[in-house]
């Protein structure tokens, strides 16, 4: 792993694939937290309710980090699956 330290604010992450996931917000919690603009109101069959709150990805799915971009070991239609939600709380 070691991505952690890699992984900056405003990266684009892409899927294997190359299709884009979403934008960093941040890192926390061993966790990408994407940008709420990227939370999951693009994202082919997410419901409206995805929309306007942050999600999340393991830093587990990172393979690589080049550039300005985030590369994960899954496409992007994978990826998607293992997004948390934000906790209300």
């Amino acid at each position: 792993m070691g991505h952690e330290s890699n992984v900056r604010e405003h990266m684009e992450i892409i899927g294997a694939d190359g299709v884009h996931v979403g934008t960093v917000d941040k890192v926390e919690h061993h966790r990408i937290k994407l940008t709420k603009k990227d939370s999951g109101a693009q994202i082919e069959g997410a419901e409206g309710s995805h929309a306007g709150h942050h999600h999340y990805i393991p830093l587990g799915l990172v393979a690589e980090v080049e550039g300005d971009k985030v590369r994960l070991s899954a496409n992007a239609d994978v990826a998607v699956t293992f997004e948390e939600e934000e906790s209300e709380g």
